[in-house]
């Protein structure tokens, strides 16, 4: 079977490391960018899967990621988790309106990231 591979694109290292160590041990292949413009070269150069992207990031943030990647016929077609810590009614509902396939609070539990991804990575 082929590893579907994950880019996790978020500023906070801790956080990456964290989603990085749990997506490795359930057998996914995990890529990371520490920032919007790496995550948008990353998704190019790596042809994810899926991308868990951050909402909150210096520079551009992940609203910003999430309009080229849905705009662009090349990454148009991968599923976008957004990952934030918040949980304001109005950024759920720009997120879906931009074509987010999900919306995770944090934090979350490791098994609680792996069934949102099973629902977009088989």
């Amino acid at each position: 079977m082929v590893q579907k591979k994950i880019l996790v694109v978020d500023d906070e290292p801790n956080i990456v490391k964290l989603i990085e160590v749990r997506l490795i041990s359930a057998g996914y292949d995990v890529v990371t960018a520490d920032n919007g413009e790496e995550g948008l070269k990353k998704t190019v150069s790596e042809s994810p899967d899926l991308i868990l992207l951050d909402v909150t990031m210096p520079g551009m943030d992940g609203f910003e990621v999430l309009h080229k990647l849905k705009t662009d016929p090349k990454t148009m077609h991968i599923p976008v988790l957004m990952l934030t810590a918040m949980g304001a009614t109005q950024s759920m509902l720009k997120a879906q309106k931009m074509r987010a396939a999900d919306y995770i609070l944090k934090p979350f539990k490791g098994d609680e990231l792996l069934r949102y991804i099973k629902r977009y990575v088989l």
